[in-house]
């Protein structure tokens, strides 16, 4: 079995909660498969979620984005930036867990985001900059664990709530794989807190934690191999009548 170092950056107030329960387990069970385990509890770390010039140390230079590009470069990133860097740096697997809230991940996981994915570590302006699945995290595995209270029908192909894998598009190709990550399929509990059976859901998620290494991640196509100079998807590359998000999943 391969041995893994995984990062866990998690996102639930409640101590007590489901997704706490659920937390407790991952890292039980990974750990017990032999693999070390760090986690990022953001309510815990009373994380700060606004991404500011108090994150670059001193500066004159006004344009956000380039503020931060330089204080990267200069090595001024706040401590606690730098922290949750060095410990994706370090992993070879990524969890992301959190409840789902007004359809994306809580306000303070968005702020890890913005704050962590800093111009000059997650992104660049420059057209040069490797992205779309040759980012900096290239090489490292992915996985959202999210719950919701919607029922499994509700976030279906013609559910009221839309698709949920159109719903993590956004944060799994436009975060995760695009700053390199191979993501895998997500663990989704729907119905959480008054149909979501506890056992079958922590046995869905050991069975999936224990597949992790072997797990064939979701299919994006890679900037560098499928898109034109315009960055639009080559002409014939899909199947014919494929539209919207499915364009960017080969297969």
């Amino acid at each position: 079995m391969v041995r893994m170092r995984t990062h866990l950056v998690y996102a639930h107030p409640h101590n007590g909660s489901f997704n706490a329960s659920l937390r407790d387990e991952a890292v039980q069970t990974l750990e017990g498969l032999g693999h070390t385990v760090t986690v990022s509890d953001l309510y815990a770390m009373n994380w700060k979620a606004v991404a500011d010039y108090d994150d670059f140390g001193p500066t004159e230079n006004e344009h956000f984005m380039a503020a931060a590009g330089e204080a990267w470069a200069k090595g001024t990133i706040a401590p606690d930036i730098k922290a949750e860097q060095a410990k994706l740096l370090e992993a070879d697997l990524v969890l992301f867990q959190f409840p789902l809230w007004w359809y994306t991940v809580p306000a303070i996981m968005k702020g890890w985001f913005d704050r962590v994915f800093t111009n000059g570590f997650g992104y660049s302006p420059s057209r040069d900059w490797p992205r779309f699945g040759d980012g900096v995290l290239k090489g490292k595995r992915a996985m959202v664990v999210v719950t919701t209270g919607a029922a499994e029908s509700h976030l279906s192909d013609r559910g009221v709530n839309g698709d949920i894998n159109d719903l993590l598009f956004p944060i799994q190709h436009g975060i995760l794989f695009y700053t390199g990550m191979e993501v895998l399929p997500p663990v989704v509990v729907t119905g959480a807190g008054w149909q979501a059976e506890y056992a079958d859901v922590t046995k869905h998620l050991r069975e999936r934690l224990e597949a992790v290494a072997e797990t064939e991640p979701i299919a994006y196509r890679k900037q560098s191999e499928d898109y034109d100079e315009h960055k639009r998807l080559i002409p014939g590359r899909e199947a014919e009548g494929t539209t919207g998000f499915a364009l960017h999943i080969a297969g």
